[in-house]
C-alpha cells in the first residue's frame, strides 16, 4: 500500500525543487547563454536558438542538483522530498527535464522557424538530455541520503 501515484510523484519533485537554488540557476544559465551567443557572433556563427537553448537546459540542470545537493536543509517536507528525489533520480528527472522542454520549446518555434512539430522534436530532444544528465547527476549523489523515503 506504500506505492505512491504519478501525480504524487510529480509533487514530491515539486517539493524538492521548492529551495533550487533559482537566482543562481537563472544567472549561471543567463552567463552561459549570453556568452554562446556573444563567442558565436565574435568566431562569425553566432546562433542565438542555440545559445538560448543551452542556458535554458542549464537552468533546469542547475536548479535540479542544486536541490538536492543539500538534502538536510529546509524544512521537513522539503527534506523528505529531497531524500525521496535522491533515492527515486530518474523519476525526480523527468521534472526538470519538462521545465526544460516547455521553456525551450516557444524558442524553437519562434526563433528556430521550424514549425510546430520540428519545434516539439527539438525540445523533447532537449529535454532528454536534461533528463539524462540530471538523473546521472542525481545518481551520483544518492550516497547523502540518510533513510530510505
Amino acid at each position: 500500500m506504500n506505492e505512491i501515484t504519478r501525480r504524487d510523484e510529480v509533487s514530491l519533485s515539486g517539493a524538492a525543487l521548492r529551495g533550487a537554488p533559482w537566482k543562481a540557476a537563472a544567472v549561471g544559465g543567463g552567463v552561459v547563454a549570453g556568452a554562446s551567443f556573444g563567442l558565436g557572433a565574435l568566431l562569425g556563427d553566432g546562433d542565438l536558438v542555440w545559445a538560448l537553448g543551452l542556458g535554458i537546459n542549464l537552468f533546469a540542470l542547475i536548479a535540479a542538483i542544486g536541490a538536492v545537493s543539500k538534502p538536510d536543509d529546509g524544512d521537513r517536507v522539503t527534506r523528505q522530498a529531497r531524500r525521496w528525489a535522491l533515492n527515486h533520480p530518474w523519476k525526480f528527472a523527468l521534472l526538470p527535464a519538462g521545465i526544460a522542454t516547455v521553456l525551450d520549446y516557444p524558442v524553437q518555434l519562434v526563433l528556430d522557424g521550424e514549425g510546430v512539430f520540428g519545434s516539439a522534436f527539438q525540445s523533447i530532444w532537449h529535454g532528454a538530455l536534461v533528463y539524462l544528465i540530471a538523473g546521472i547527476l542525481t545518481v551520483t549523489m544518492k550516497g547523502r541520503a540518510r533513510s530510505s523515503s
